[in-house]
C-alpha cells in the first residue's frame, strides 16, 4: 500500500485522529514545492502592522527590515494615537476573523488604507478592505491553532526560500539528530539564534497551546540566556540548541543540539523548530488532542461564533 503523503493526512484526519505538529509542518512544505504564493508590494513609507498571536509574530518577521509601527489587538489604538506619521495599516489574520474584525472596522472608520494578509477567502474582516487589498494566501486543512502552512506561507513570499530544501533537510538530517527521548522530560529550553529572536513569542505560544500548563517551555538566544536563567534547576529540562553546539547550558546529559541549514531564514527555521515540537508532542500524552474541543466550545461562546477544532 502506498504511504500517504503529509497532505492527504490533513486532508482526512478527523477528531478522532488528530496529527501532530510535525505533519502539519511536513504537509505545509508539501503543499508550499508547488503552491503559488500571492504578491504584493506595501508601498506605505511607515505602516501599522497589527495582527494577534503568531499573527503578530509574523508582522514582526515580514517587516523585520522595514520602518514599521508593530501592533496588537490591545495597543493598536494607543500606537495610532501616540505615533506620528502612519500612513497605511497591514493586517494579518490567517482566519480574518476574531479581533480582525473590530479593528479593520475601526481602521476604515478611521479612513486609514488597511492592506489584509489572510488565509480565509471568506473572511469576515474582508467587508471593511478593499478587494485590491486583500491577499489570499493557500493553506491546508489544519487543527484549529496550529497555524503552520497559514503564516509560513506569508513568511516564504518574503523570504523565498527553497520548500523543497527544506523539506528534505527535515527528513534527512534534523530526524535523524533526534536522539533523545522526549517522553523523559517535563520541561523544555530552546535556545536560538540572535538572528531569530523575533519568533520566540511563535514558539512559546506553541507550548501554550499543546502543553501548558503540564510541560513547560521556555525560549531564549544564547546571548539571553547568559542571564540568571538556569538559576532553578531542573533535572528534567532538555536544553534543545538550533544551530549552536550548547556546551554550557543545562546539565550536560540534558543538551541536544539540532543543525540548521546553511543560509537558513525565517520560514525555514519556523518548520525546524516546529518539526522538533511535533516530535516532543509524539512522545507526550495528546494534551493537545483531548483538549481542542472543548476549548473551541469556550471560544466559541467568548468571540459569538462558531469556532471548529479543525480548519478546512
Amino acid at each position: 500500500m502506498k504511504q500517504q503523503s503529509n497532505i492527504e493526512i490533513l486532508q482526512k484526519f478527523t477528531l478522532k485522529n488528530i496529527p501532530n505538529l510535525d505533519v502539519a509542518v511536513l504537509g505545509a512544505l508539501e503543499l508550499f514545492i508547488s503552491a503559488k504564493l500571492p504578491k504584493f508590494d506595501i508601498q506605505f513609507k511607515k505602516p501599522l502592522v497589527v495582527g494577534s498571536g503568531n499573527a503578530a509574530v509574523t508582522g514582526r518577521v515580514l517587516f523585520a527590515d522595514k520602518e514599521a509601527v508593530l501592533a496588537n489587538e490591545s495597543d493598536y489604538l494607543e500606537k495610532l494615537a501616540s505615533i506620528k506619521g502612519i500612513d497605511g495599516a497591514v493586517l494579518i489574520s490567517a482566519s480574518g476573523s476574531k479581533h480582525a474584525i473590530p479593528i479593520s472596522r475601526e481602521l476604515k472608520k478611521r479612513g486609514i488604507k488597511t492592506i489584509l494578509l489572510t488565509n480565509n477567502d471568506n473572511a469576515l474582516a474582508k467587508k471593511f478592505i478593499s478587494k485590491e487589498n486583500l491577499f489570499v494566501f493557500p493553506k491546508n486543512r489544519e487543527p484549529y491553532t496550529y497555524n503552520t502552512s497559514t503564516y509560513m506561507g506569508m513568511i516564504f513570499g518574503k523570504t523565498h526560500e527553497e520548500p523543497e530544501h527544506i523539506y528534505n533537510f527535515l527528513l534527512k538530517k534534523t530526524k535523524k539528530e533526534i536522539k533523545k527521548d522526549f517522553g523523559k522530560y517535563s520541561a523544555y529550553y530552546l535556545l536560538i539564534p540572535e538572528h531569530f529572536s523575533a519568533m520566540s513569542e511563535m514558539f512559546m505560544t506553541k507550548f501554550d497551546e499543546m502543553f501548558q500548563p503540564i510541560v513547560s517551555g521556555r525560549v531564549f538566544t544564547i546571548e539571553q540566556s547568559k542571564h540568571a536563567k538556569s538559576v532553578v534547576k531542573n533535572d528534567n529540562e532538555l536544553f534543545i540548541s538550533f544551530g549552536y553546539e550548547n556546551k554550557i547550558f543545562g546539565l550536560a546529559k540534558n543538551r541536544l543540539n539540532i543543525t540548521l541549514p546553511k543560509n537558513v531564514d525565517y520560514a525555514g527555521f519556523m518548520a525546524i523548530v516546529y518539526y522538533v515540537l511535533g516530535k516532543v508532542q509524539e512522545k507526550n500524552p495528546p494534551y493537545f488532542q483531548n483538549g481542542i474541543v472543548r476549548y473551541c466550545k469556550n471560544s466559541s461562546k467568548i468571540f459569538g461564533y462558531e469556532i471548529r477544532p479543525i480548519v478546512e
